[in-house]
C-alpha cells in the first residue's frame, strides 16, 4: 500500500490480528477485510485496542491514539495539557468515530452507488436489506457482498452509521434528542441512545453537552436521554 495509515496490513500479514478487532483508514477498510477475512475490521473506529495490539485509522487518528495512551498512563490532566500544546481536541467531536458530519464513501458507479444515494436522500425511509436490494436491482446476498467489498461493512451497519452521523449533526445544531432521533431515521429516543452508547460510549445528551459549540438549552423534546 502506497498510502499512509495502513500499518494494520503489516500486522494482519504476520497473522497477529487473526480473530482480533482492528481498524485502518476508511478508504482501505474494504481491502483489509477482503485480504484478511479473519480480522474483525471496524471501518468507522478511530483506534482499536485488542489485546496487546492497537491500530489506528490515520495520521490524525494516531494523535488521538497517542493522547488516549497518555491519559491511560498519566491521567486526564496530563493528556489535556499535551492536547493544548498540540492545539487539538483531547477527544475529537464525534466521539470515537473517524467519520464526522457525513460518512465518506468512495463507491463506483452502479448498484451500490444507487443505494448510497437513496439512503442519503431519505434516511428516514425503510432501508432494510430487501428494500435496498430492490433499489440496487440485485439480490440481497449480492448487495451484501458489494458493501463488504467496497465499504468493508454490512448494509445495516452502514445505514446505522449514516443515521448516527446525521443525529450528531442535528444535536450539535441545537435539536432536542427526540427531534434528532426522528429526523435521522432512528424513530425513538431509546433507539438513538442505544446506538450512541454502542458507537460513541456516551448518550446523546452527554454528546451534545460536551461538543456543542453554542449554548443550546434543553427543549421539551430533549430530555430523558
Amino acid at each position: 500500500m502506497r498510502d499512509r495509515c495502513t500499518g494494520a496490513f503489516v500486522l494482519a500479514g504476520l497473522g497477529l490480528l487473526e480473530g482480533r478487532g482492528a481498524t485502518t483508514h476508511w478508504r482501505h477498510a474494504g481491502a483489509l477485510a477482503r485480504r484478511y477475512p479473519g480480522v474483525r475490521v471496524r471501518p468507522d473506529a478511530i483506534h482499536v485496542r485488542d489485546g496487546c495490539f492497537i491500530t489506528s485509522a490515520g495520521v490524525s487518528a494516531g494523535i488521538d491514539l497517542a493522547l488516549a495512551l497518555v491519559e491511560e498512563d498519566h491521567g486526564a490532566r496530563v493528556a489535556r495539557g499535551v492536547a493544548q500544546e498540540l492545539v487539538v481536541y483531547l477527544r475529537r467531536p464525534g466521539g470515537q468515530s473517524q467519520f464526522g458530519g457525513q460518512v465518506p464513501v468512495s463507491v463506483s458507479e452502479g448498484p451500490l452507488r444507487r443505494v448510497v444515494e437513496a439512503v442519503r436522500a431519505d434516511p428516514r425511509a425503510e432501508h432494510d436489506l430487501p428494500s435496498m436490494a430492490r433499489v440496487a436491482a440485485v439480490s440481497p446476498r449480492h448487495l451484501s457482498r458489494l458493501f463488504h467489498a467496497e465499504l468493508g461493512t454490512t448494509p445495516a451497519r452502514w445505514v446505522e452509521r449514516v443515521r448516527l452521523d446525521l443525529a450528531q449533526r442535528f444535536l450539535l445544531e441545537g435539536s432536542g434528542v427526540t427531534s434528532a432521533a426522528r429526523r435521522s431515521g432512528f424513530g425513538s429516543d431509546e433507539t438513538l441512545r442505544r446506538v450512541f452508547v454502542r458507537h460513541l460510549g456516551s448518550t446523546p445528551t452527554e454528546f451534545r453537552r460536551r461538543f456543542a459549540t453554542t449554548d443550546v438549552g434543553m427543549d421539551a423534546t430533549g430530555s430523558g436521554s
